[in-house]
């Protein structure tokens, strides 16, 4: 039993160290970029940070469990071998992963905005007021289970290269620090392109926290838009 509580330990660890480097090399870059844009913002971000370290239990305890599953038992549909799949298959997962991790997000985002669902759980993730790069962790622990158990029930389900996961978890680890941290890193001229018009970036999920009841996406805008939710953008 030792070495599966090794690997959750040890994956909790990962997680936790994961979000306080890449949120703190874009809170830094923010304080370059934005001499001030946090300032005042110090208790806010005591406990947004708070918050995400549970947070980072929550996802790294089952993903330590996934893991030693997958090197231990074979539980679960994650393969090594490049050549075990047709190579074409690696993008395709990729992308797959994202559009269903997006679609799955959109829809619990969008109920936890109801109201007795936000006031008990989702209200604790707008409470960042303007959300910093501290911000993409920074969830009620219900919140926390429904977002980051998603991934790892599907790696049960549909195949995936080891290092193609890795770069899942690096993208949902990017986009939602960058997509919360209150200024705009990605040039005028892509967020504002046809390209752009299709992916959420820090214009996008800005409004969603401004006004709320619109953009609910994760990576990219088309349940937004099928469901007439996109408000477009915003200006930080």
């Amino acid at each position: 039993m030792m070495p599966i509580i090794l690997s959750a330990l040890v994956m909790t660890v990962i997680v936790a160290v994961r979000y306080v480097i890449v949120s703190g090399a874009f809170a830094w870059a923010t304080a370059r970029v934005r001499p001030g844009h946090y300032a005042g913002l110090g208790r806010q971000i005591r406990m947004e940070v708070g918050w995400s370290l549970i947070a980072s239990v929550i996802y790294g305890l089952p993903a330590g469990i996934i893991a030693w599953g997958w090197q231990q038992r074979g539980w679960t549909r994650i393969y090594s071998d490049p050549h075990a799949y047709p190579i074409w298959w690696m993008p395709v997962s990729l992308l797959l992963y994202l559009v269903l991790h997006d679609s799955w997000f959109y829809w619990t985002h969008r109920w936890m905005h109801r109201p007795a669902v936000f006031r008990a759980v989702h209200a604790i993730h707008h409470a960042s007021r303007p959300p910093t790069a501290w911000a993409a962790m920074n969830f009620h622990p219900v919140e926390a289970a429904i977002v980051g158990l998603f991934i790892p029930a599907l790696v049960f389900v549909v195949p995936i290269q080891a290092g193609v996961l890795a770069g899942v978890l690096m993208i949902m680890t990017v986009m939602g620090v960058t997509n919360h941290m209150g200024w705009e890193m990605f040039p005028r001229w892509l967020v504002h392109s046809p390209i752009g018009a299709w992916l959420i970036t820090a214009s996008h999920h800005q409004r969603h926290h401004e006004q709320y009841r619109c953009n609910y996406g994760l990576y990219f805008r088309i349940w937004d838009h099928l469901c007439h939710t996109d408000r477009g953008v915003s200006n930080p």
